[in-house]
């Protein structure tokens, strides 16, 4: 409340002050009545020929050079709040939430354009914050019915063709008894992987058992076929979340996961999720290569976008280029428990 009122007194002098107009023109007028003066009221007389003295030709430049530096001192000092402004204007993001140009200092021209950009910035962010919301709703029902045709239907024909080459291997000549080992063999192999496939498009855990067990069934599917250690901390008792902020956490942390054994080369990943007052912090790190570029790629950019759309804060950083920490801070209700340190 204290802030906003400064912030008001702040832009309430701003509006007082003479605009941006004023403030260049008044100087140069001054300096053009204060050269014009010079010239009238000095002992050096300015002649009609075009050849001029010396002496005239100094007094000429020496009254130019102080009209260009005080011009120089002068619109400097004026522009100055408007180059800070464009200087943060360039990093506005709207997948960065809450970032704002202060709307105070400079004239009143700098401050309502500042505020005019901030209420521009604040539509941006709701909107893309709706418009990421119905884009990530409409992808996870496609993933949820994609991953359900595949376990029903094809994942059914694969089971019974299974089935019947089981039926069929009984009863077959011994030089067809390898084949069909074979054959079994590969639709046994065919359906793990369509099931791999249906998991990691709708995680059966995360509707059936909740996110715990999504999480720690995720840490265990990566690791058994990749030998990379993933070390899970969770804690004890979460506190109640919506589907939606279940779904994102378990995304963003298959993810982060997945782009360290990917593309970072990691030996040793760490999930931990853990309640800390009034907010759950997701954090995934990793022994990896660390970030390669600075622009944010197809999974970070989904990332960011899982993140605004449950008005969660998303950070990403690496060490001294080693190593990669990704950080999902959701902010729980006031109805909430605080969380017991358990440190005492």
């Amino acid at each position: 409340m204290l802030q906003e009122i400064e912030m008001d007194t702040d832009q309430g002098k701003a509006r007082m002050r003479p605009s941006l107009f004023w403030r260049i023109f008044l100087p140069n007028a001054a300096v053009l009545m204060v050269a014009w003066a010079a010239v009238s009221f000095t002992p050096v007389q300015v002649k009609s020929e075009p050849v001029v003295s010396f002496d005239e030709a100094i007094y000429g430049l020496a009254g130019l050079a102080v009209i260009f530096v005080v011009n120089v001192i002068v619109l400097r000092r004026a522009l100055r709040p408007l180059e800070r402004l464009r200087s943060l204007m360039r990093t506005a993001n709207p997948l960065r939430p809450g970032r704002r140009i202060p709307a105070y200092g400079g004239t009143p021209e700098v401050v309502d354009l500042a505020q005019a950009f901030n209420e521009m910035l604040a539509r941006l962010e709701r909107e893309r914050r709706t418009s990421a919301s119905r884009a990530l709703e409409a992808q996870e029902s496609e993933r949820l019915r994609l991953a359900r045709e595949l376990h029903d239907e094809i994942g059914q024909v694969l089971t019974a063709h299974l089935l019947e080459l089981e039926n069929v291997s009984r009863d077959a000549p011994p030089n067809l008894v390898d084949q069909l080992e074979y054959m079994r063999e590969s639709a046994r192999s065919a359906l793990h992987e369509l099931r791999r496939i249906a998991r990691r498009l709708r995680p059966e855990a995360l509707d059936d058992l909740g996110l715990r067990s999504a999480l720690t069934s995720l840490t265990e599917r990566v690791s058994t076929p990749t030998g990379v250690e993933v070390v899970k901390k969770i804690d004890g008792s979460l506190p109640e979340l919506t589907p939606e902020q279940e779904l994102a956490i378990y995304r963003v942390a298959q993810e982060a996961i997945t782009n360290a054994i990917r593309h970072a080369d990691a030996h040793g990943i760490e999930l931990e999720l853990r309640r800390t007052n009034r907010t759950l912090l997701l954090r995934i790190t990793d022994d990896g290569r660390g970030l390669r570029s600075a622009e944010d790629g197809a999974g970070l950019t989904g990332m960011r976008e899982r993140a605004l759309a449950i008005d969660a804060d998303f950070e990403i950083g690496s060490h001294n280029g080693r190593g990669v920490e990704v950080r999902l801070t959701i902010a729980l209700p006031a109805s909430e428990p605080l969380a017991l340190d358990p440190a005492k």
